[in-house]
């Protein structure tokens, strides 16, 4: 069946006079391949930087304001055990989720063929954010592209443009199967990074919550108790701590928690949240939610979906089907 586009701007974006090749030119120093993908984004920073505050000024009141001072050393190994192995997960996530390309798969030679989906060549594809800059005159007469085969070219940063892929104003890339910028990861949730990206947001609103209980029983514990002996800090400065970390855990409990069912809904439709603002129109083959799932945390289902050290093994997924 003929496709129909889906947006104006793919209208646009296949005229000829839109694409301008003479006007786009390769970067002067493109990175070698295994550069270590960072965002230089002075506001991302400065959000992880604060994640990583929060998560160990959450640590630092579990340890030395509740557990350390207990007399319950059964209740202080076991929670803090558990409390520190769900932070550590926590935090290797959020590494991942910030220092992963988000795109497993791009190619330099991405068009798309109207009428009969999407085709990337095997030999071509490489890991990495769609190439900056690629969509140069000498590039596109090197495809040699046959009648029909049409490109899609980006005018942000002039690189060919895959199907399913958005241009990041603050990445200044294309990313394919982007959900969104996340500030606090300082990357783009992609195909590549979204894995990370609910672990980070599962393993978060697990240590919340866990806080949230023993800040609960501790509470309980001093009043039954004389305040000077269920803590080595004063009691203002202990209800203090207890009420700020109540509030922390509170606050991340509930967004974390949101977070996760939207990008595990988001995961189960194959849909990204671009795509679902945008209502673009499904041009994909539809899949189960159990092959989506695989699809994104890896083939097949084992204890490594939780890990945020194990890199999800695609099998024999197919992401890039389109209805024909």
């Amino acid at each position: 069946m003929m496709l129909i586009p889906t947006h104006h701007f793919r209208n646009i974006e296949r005229k000829p006079e839109y694409l301008q090749p003479e006007k786009c030119v390769p970067p002067p120093y493109p990175g070698p391949v295994g550069t270590m993908w960072f965002i230089r984004d002075g506001c991302g920073i400065a959000c992880a930087i604060v994640t990583w505050f929060l998560v160990l000024y959450a640590e630092f009141v579990v340890l030395f304001v509740m557990l350390i001072p207990s007399r319950d050393y059964v209740y202080s190994i076991i929670n803090g055990i558990v409390f520190n192995l769900l932070a550590f997960l926590a935090l290797a996530s959020h590494c991942r989720a910030m220092l992963t390309d988000p795109v497993r798969i791009c190619t330099e030679m991405a068009f798309t063929l109207l009428g009969r989906g999407v085709s990337f060549p095997q030999k071509l594809n490489k890991p990495g954010a769609v190439p900056k800059g690629n969509a140069t005159k000498e590039f596109i007469e090197s495809l040699q592209l046959k009648p029909g085969q049409v490109v899609y070219k980006c005018p942000k940063c002039c690189s060919i443009k895959p199907d399913r892929a958005h241009h990041c104003s603050v990445c200044k890339r294309c990313i394919r199967k982007m959900d969104h910028h996340c500030p606090w990861v300082n990357n783009c949730v992609g195909e590549n990074n979204q894995k990370y990206f609910v672990l980070f947001t599962m393993y978060i609103a697990l240590i919340s919550l866990h806080a949230l209980i023993m800040v609960g029983f501790h509470f309980l514990h001093c009043f039954e108790e004389d305040w000077t002996k269920c803590s080595s800090f004063s009691p203002p400065t202990t209800v203090i701590l207890l009420i700020l970390l109540c509030f922390e855990g509170l606050l991340f409990l509930i967004f974390t928690s949101v977070m996760f069912g939207t990008q595990v809904h988001s995961i189960c439709t194959d849909e990204t949240g671009i795509e679902q603002l945008k209502k673009e129109e499904r041009r994909w083959a539809k899949k189960t939610k159990w092959m989506n799932m695989k699809a994104v945390f890896g083939h097949p289902f084992s204890l490594g979906w939780a890990s945020p050290f194990a890199t999800p093994d695609q099998g024999k997924a197919d992401p890039y089907q389109y209805v024909v």
